[in-house]
């Protein structure tokens, strides 16, 4: 039975630090170690006891690395939210987007990383990996889910008495591993999509799984153990209050956009500035103060307007029903394997 060790000593010592550090540390003359801020994201490379060879060539908002011969290492990029101290859906729709080339050559994976505080937990959003699909034997299985065309399978497993951000902790893992992985092992493969982490937290938050804390931070984590490999990510963007004109074009598939006219030939209730509905009576547009409004009781009627839920097929559906794009599905909890 393969098992992966996970990488926590040196994530967890270098998450402490604050971002305006300088860009590069080594921090003990046991682990090889390197953090900071650049462009606004944080860093780090990690190689346990130093062995073999690792290196991170960081750049804001993208980053290359490579290791071989080595015993636990990791390199990843993304954004701190410790300060602020509030739980995931303060931040709106929070997206990764990620632009790879990874190369696995044996024990590896690509994902989306971070923690949670108050409770303590640690995530990830698997992608791809090379020889050994994570979490293993013993996971807690929880269902799947369906989220930006991938299908995943949420698993929980626990860690007892392990270094955490918190010093010494017992505490849980939360996991979403993509029933197919987006990569090949001994190949390079080019990587390329978005993930709505806050989807994948909902996910788990309708498993059963406790997602009632404080954020810690989102990022794109490369992880190997006694392997070799490379990744060139030429970008990694975290975005946070991503909603409403990014999921809107995700959901409307050009249908009314009641939140700013974004698509050409959908309704536009700010402003009439693609030749579209001016409720504001500007530009040539339409002026609702003349508007005969007898027939715009609600949509109940063939070939009527609903914007209150999007019921009729065709409709603009701000909800995402009916023909919308929101592919969000969750089949039941299942069991310890």
């Amino acid at each position: 039975m393969k098992t992966f060790k996970r990488i926590v000593g040196g994530t967890v010592s270098a998450m402490l630090i604050a971002s305006s550090m300088p860009a590069a540390t080594i921090v003990n003359a046991a682990d090889q170690q390197t953090r900071g801020n650049v462009g606004g994201y944080d860093y780090e490379m990690w190689n346990q006891n130093g062995q073999g060879n690792a290196q991170m060539n960081p750049s804001a908002g993208s980053f290359t690395c490579s290791w071989s011969n080595i015993e636990n290492f990791l390199a990843r990029m993304g954004k701190n939210f410790d300060s602020q101290k509030k739980n995931y859906k303060s931040f709106g729709n929070i997206v990764l987007t990620y632009d790879v080339e990874y190369t696995p050559r044996g024990n590896s994976y690509m994902c989306v990383y971070g923690w949670t505080r108050n409770p303590l937990m640690e995530y990830y959003i698997v992608e791809g990996w090379g020889d050994w699909r994570p979490p293993g034997d013993g996971a807690e299985r929880k269902g799947n889910v369906t989220l930006n065309g991938n299908t995943y399978d949420i698993a929980k497993t626990m860690r007892y008495n392990q270094p955490s951000l918190d010093g010494t902790a017992t505490f849980p893992q939360y996991w979403s591993i993509r029933q197919t992985s987006g990569s090949a092992n001994n190949q390079t493969n080019y990587m390329k999509g978005t993930i709505d982490v806050s989807k994948h937290f909902d996910a788990w938050s309708q498993a059963g799984l406790d997602m009632s804390g404080t954020l810690y931070e989102v990022s794109l984590n490369i992880e190997g153990y006694r392997s070799n490999g490379s990744a060139n990510v030429k970008s990694v963007t975290v975005t946070t209050n991503a909603g409403d004109d990014q999921m809107g074009q995700q959901s409307d598939n050009g249908g009314g956009n009641a939140g700013g006219g974004q698509q050409g030939g959908g309704f536009d209730f700010g402003g009439g500035q693609q030749g579209g509905w001016d409720m504001g009576g500007g530009n040539g547009g339409f002026d609702m103060g003349n508007f005969d409004w007898s027939q715009f009781g609600g949509g109940q009627q063939g070939g009527g307007w609903d914007f209150g839920g999007g019921q009729q097929q065709g409709g603009g559906d701000n909800g995402g029903n009916n023909g919308g794009g929101d592919t969000t599905t969750y089949a039941g909890a299942g069991s310890t394997e």
